[in-house]
């Protein structure tokens, strides 16, 4: 398990980017979310890795 946490604005990301980030669950600084660790979570991480911050929970 993952927990994600957002930690910079989505403001002047690539649409691709806040997509990715509200699929995640995450839409306002501060948000976080447990997910299941696997494959197409990494994924996503990887897209928003400079927005994120991310801890084995």
């Amino acid at each position: 398990m993952k927990k994600v946490t957002l930690i910079k604005s989505l403001i002047g990301c690539k649409p691709n980017q806040i997509a990715t980030a509200k699929s995640l669950g995450l839409t306002k600084l501060g948000d976080s979310n447990v997910h299941k660790d696997d494959a197409v979570l990494a994924g996503k991480i990887k897209v928003v890795s400079h927005l994120v911050k991310v801890e084995n929970v």
